[in-house]
């Protein structure tokens, strides 16, 4: 398990040192969302939606959603 971590470290290591870092470029690949991260997006946009749509339910002087 060491070893696996000590090759991991020094593969990283190695790629860093490769990048030729550039004035102006940024120093990291930026890295795509993963899927869970995603969803999480999604269900927080929905639960505003929700709570958005109950508190126009709940208002009788507001008929639509804006």
């Amino acid at each position: 398990m060491t070893n696996q971590l000590g090759n991991l470290v020094q593969s990283i290591k190695s790629k860093v040192k490769s990048l030729n870092l550039k004035k102006g470029k940024k120093p990291y690949v930026k890295m795509d969302k993963s899927a869970s991260v995603k969803v999480e997006i999604r269900s927080r946009k929905a639960r505003k939606l929700i709570e958005k749509t109950l508190k126009a339910a709940d208002s009788p002087a507001t008929s639509t959603l804006s």
